[in-house]
């Protein structure tokens, strides 16, 4: 074998291997980052979670609101990529507790049940006037001393949250979505689409809750949100029995 050849073969060689090496090391990385996403919304391969939304009020079937089919279809994405399976159940039907499976839960507490018994028990910090009535505190959030008004269509609310009911590895967290509005619910699930790395290495598997603020939906629908502040202390802190007034209120200027 002459030197041509010889440098010819070791160069195929030495090109083969840097390929090798290429691909283990992305694979490596793609695992990596997989395995990450995976803890974070607690889908490990082939497990099972649970889509609880509200039932539209046009009958006995499950019907769902189309900003709300949107916020679905986020989350589908989500649990996919995970290699994971959903299972959606109308919020009057999921009759079971918590822990067992990821769960996603998607609408405000006067027109899901599940949102509201979850705001109870995990995050009792948490107010939401549920009034049918009209009024400038309708559909208001109470967290700790703050309350925070909508103005529909320019300025609303929602709170991004991912709890556990235990401290133990074993258990799934509990992600909830609770929007001042229909679309403020898909405005949530997309913030977490876009944000989960950031919000994976800030947290890890810990539990938090965000409040966001969903800016003018009537012209750029669920697209410009904003974080207000981390709230997990104040939302997963108990009110006293008879809270008084909140010090300060938020609303639109």
């Amino acid at each position: 074998m002459n030197d041509d050849v010889r440098n010819i073969v070791l160069g195929v060689v030495a090109a083969g291997i840097s390929a090798a090496l290429g691909w283990v090391a992305r694979t490596y990385l793609w695992r990596r980052k997989l395995r990450r996403k995976q803890v974070f919304f607690g889908l490990p391969d082939n497990s099972e979670s649970l889509l609880v939304v509200n039932r539209g009020a046009t009958g006995p079937e499950l019907s769902v609101m189309r900003y709300d089919v949107f916020a679905l279809l986020e989350l589908a994405a989500l649990i996919k990529d995970c290699n994971a399976h959903a299972q959606i159940l109308p919020h009057d039907t999921a009759r079971q507790g918590f822990g067992e499976r990821t769960e996603f839960c998607v609408g405000g507490p006067a027109s899901n049940r599940r949102m509201a018994a979850h705001l109870s028990s995990l995050l009792p910090g948490v107010r939401v006037n549920v009034d049918s009535e009209p009024g400038p505190d309708r559909g208001a959030f109470q967290v700790g001393s703050e309350r925070y008004r909508m103005e529909n269509g320019r300025e609303e609310y929602a709170l991004l949250a991912r709890v556990t009911a235990e401290r133990s590895q074993n258990t799934r967290p509990v992600f909830l979505f609770c929007g001042q509005t229909s679309i403020t619910n898909q405005a949530t699930t997309r913030y977490l689409a876009r944000n989960h790395e950031r919000l994976t290495h800030k947290y890890g598997n810990s539990s938090f809750v965000l409040l966001l603020k969903v800016i003018n939906s009537q012209a750029y629908g669920p697209d410009v949100v904003e974080l207000v502040e981390d709230v997990t202390r104040a939302a997963q802190t108990a009110l006293p029995a008879a809270a008084t007034a909140p010090r300060n209120t938020h609303r639109a200027s």
